[in-house]
């Protein structure tokens, strides 16, 4: 005890000499040229950041009105909105032309890295408040003693940095998976009175217009309504590890991931975990470099102030990543993993509520921006997996599950409440219809070897996806009978394809991954591996095949065909015509719209030994492929991390048709319409 309250004396003691040398800083003009305006702006910066630190240690905070916490928030986050980012120092392309070639880059990783601040000072994080404030005045220091320091020296301050401080970032990291007691977000969403929307800004997210109306109608609904769309999600985590045959009971804690707004449904989703005796773990998404995936939010989070500010720095760990700083992570996650090893084997899975309706985001690709070397690439496919395996160790794939769950959000237009309103309904379809419906299409694929599918007008799919081979067609299948369990809503059957003999074009004329758009996307397979690929989203081919190789094939040279499948969910493709909103809609709704293909992963990664099977009482074979099946011999050559679905609209796909051992062939849908014999209903909601 004495030890733990010496160490928090002497972190506060450097916070005040910290705070103090910056508030020199701010006044000092001792660093020559333009790197001086540089240090002074970011100097303000921090300045805010510990002036909000006081004000939450103070509970000053708590006393503020609604517009008080929104002129701090704007306060916060101003500097990097698109409406500002173009004299940014967030903004690589303002802060090259600024501070030159030499210092640009590196200086604005720095001013992105300190912005991680804002959450340590909400959530009153001491020992990483002061450390970054340090690594500021330490490579201010370097502009101070010398007037053109090296890139190399200041390069090196931030990998000491990085590679002395993985304990604190990526051991907490590991720890914010999976322990109850950092309930930081829990005690938000249980204590606070939610039609007071102060609420919103206790997190110290970006708030925007859009969380604001959101939480605002969410206070419009029924207790009733709030209920059923919690259910539907606690539900489906439930059966799904019922239908699995894994045991939930020996599970203490669960992932809740969501978007500020949803409050009211995230509260009753607690409750009903509670009741099924799992406690929530809700961790924000990753701040610090040391933990973030490129541009990608993991966790829960707020309004994203600027989508081209994350995509900037997604690769900004290219300023220190090399097979060191990977084994140092690696030997960090792997202690902390050793520590919360209990925690972490009692941990059930994620319960995911996604939104959709954003403003789609068509990213820039900067010249000034950081890209991974070819050798770091390597690297960062190498981490991956090792890190997939180290997680899969101690939060055991085979017996964990998922839920996932998709809802609008105001921005997605003035249609808003009718989309809403009609997304619950696609979220709770008869599922015994569908599971008939799919039924029959099971029925017909397992006589077949393959399916070939054709695009029609301008898409060029041409593409033949070869099956698995059945022994026994009475009680085994290939394909499984996707209801509304884990994959919230229902409609899809798919299945993992053979690699040898999957051969062909997958092209689609517009895609949204990972919320970035592709244009004109094609990708060329040979034996089930991606042997070619291109777009349209730049003037070079250059350009565009580093686009896929980055977002897509995350810097593997190839990655496999993990899955085909077939959506049947009409009723949600019918409403994404209605409202003119396909381009908004997330992959979870969009590959039920449609005959759909994921690169990367099967769906069955780390559970193909567990018998899986269908409502018919067959068992789903085909949970392996040629790649999957090295896990017995190297997992690292079995599994990439990765699992990207890219789906054919039922518009743009001429025929999707099963080959039969004999060379007949079986129409399935014919021009964008269900055509074998028990699936007229489908039709239904197309006409």
């Amino acid at each position: 005890m004495e030890q733990t309250m010496a160490g928090n004396d002497s972190l506060k003691e450097r916070h005040s000499l910290a705070v103090e040398r910056i508030r020199q800083i701010g006044m000092e003009e001792t660093v020559k040229g333009a790197c001086c305006d540089y240090f002074r702006t970011v100097a303000s910066f921090l300045l805010l950041t510990e002036e909000l630190w006081d004000t939450v240690e103070s509970g000053k905070l708590d006393a503020y009105s609604l517009e008080q916490h929104r002129e701090l928030n704007t306060r916060l986050y101003e500097d990097i909105l698109p409406q500002n980012y173009g004299h940014s120092y967030g903004n690589p392309a303002y802060a090259v032309e600024k501070l030159g070639e030499v210092y640009g880059k590196i200086l604005s990783f720095l001013y992105t890295e300190l912005r991680g601040l804002i959450v340590y000072a909400f959530e009153q994080r001491l020992e990483e408040m002061v450390v970054h404030l340090e690594l500021f005045i330490e490579i201010y220091n370097c502009f101070e003693q010398q007037e053109a320091p090296e890139y190399r020296e200041i390069q090196q301050i931030v990998y000491w940095f990085v590679s002395d401080y993985s304990e604190l970032f990526a051991a907490r990291r590991v720890r914010e998976s999976v322990d109850p007691s950092l309930d930081f977000a829990v005690r938000i969403i249980m204590d606070s009175d939610l039609t007071d929307l102060r609420y919103l800004y206790r997190y110290g997210e970006y708030v925007s217009e859009n969380e604001i109306k959101m939480a605002q109608f969410m206070n419009t609904l029924t207790e009733e309504e709030i209920c059923a769309m919690a259910d539907t999600c606690t539900e489906g985590f439930r059966i799904g590890f019922i239908v699995d045959g894994k045991d939930l009971s020996i599970k203490n804690t669960v992932n809740i991931r969501y978007q500020l707004g949803f409050e009211r449904m995230v509260r009753r989703m607690i409750q009903n975990f509670e009741k099924m005796g799992l406690s929530p773990v809700i961790y924000r998404y990753a701040v610090s470099t040391v933990n973030k995936k490129q541009h990608m939010r993991l966790g829960y989070t707020g309004a994203v102030p600027n989508k081209q500010f994350d995509y900037d720095h997604k690769a900004d760990r290219a300023i220190y990543f090399d097979k060191k700083f990977m084994e140092r992570k690696l030997g960090v996650m792997r202690t902390a993993y050793e520590e919360y090893k209990k925690l972490a084997n009692k941990h059930a899975g994620p319960a995911v509520v996604e939104v959709f309706g954003e403003i789609p985001f068509i990213p820039e690709t900067k010249k000034e921006a950081y890209r991974l070397s070819e050798k770091q690439q390597q690297l960062s496919v190498a981490m991956d997996s090792e890190v997939t395996q180290l997680t899969n160790q101690y939060i055991i794939g085979k017996e964990r599950g998922f839920t996932v769950i998709a809802f609008p959000v105001p921005e997605i237009g003035p249609d808003f409440e009718s989309i809403f309103r009609d997304t619950i309904r696609i979220n709770t379809l008869d599922y015994q219809l569908y599971q008939r419906i799919q039924q029959t299409i099971i029925n017909t694929l397992d006589t077949g070897v393959a399916a070939h599918i054709k695009g029609c007008g301008a898409n060029r799919t041409d593409l033949t996806v070869a099956f698995a081979a059945l022994e026994d067609r009475t009680k085994q299948s290939l394909f499984e009978n996707c209801v509304a369990d884990v994959n919230i809503p229902v409609g899809e059957v798919f299945t993992s394809p053979r690699l040898k003999g999957t051969n062909g074009v997958l092209h689609v004329s517009q895609v949204y991954l990972g919320e970035l758009n592709y244009q004109d996307l094609a990708l060329t397979f040979t034996d089930g591996m991606v042997t070619d690929y291109s777009c349209g989203n730049f003037d070079t081919q250059e350009e565009n095949r580093a686009y896929i190789s980055e977002n897509v094939l995350f810097h593997h040279d190839t990655l496999p065909l993990g899955e085909f499948a077939i959506g049947t969910n009409t009723t949600a493709y019918a409403m994404a015509r209605r409202y003119g909103i396909a381009d908004r809609l997330p992959i979870l709704i969009a590959e039920k719209m449609g005959p759909h293909f994921a690169v990367g992963d099967t769906c069955f990664c780390w559970q193909e030994d567990m018998p899986v099977y269908n409502p018919d009482h067959k068992e789903i074979i085909a949970r392996d492929n040629e790649i999957s099946m090295l896990r017995k011999e190297d997992p690292a050559k079995a599994y990439f991390g990765c699992h990207t679905d890219i789906t054919i609209p039922y518009e743009e796909l001429g025929l999707l048709e099963v080959i039969r051992e004999n060379g007949e062939r079986i129409p399935i849908i014919q021009n964008g319409r269900f055509v074998l014999p028990g699936t007229e209903e489908l039709n239904e909601p197309l006409e």
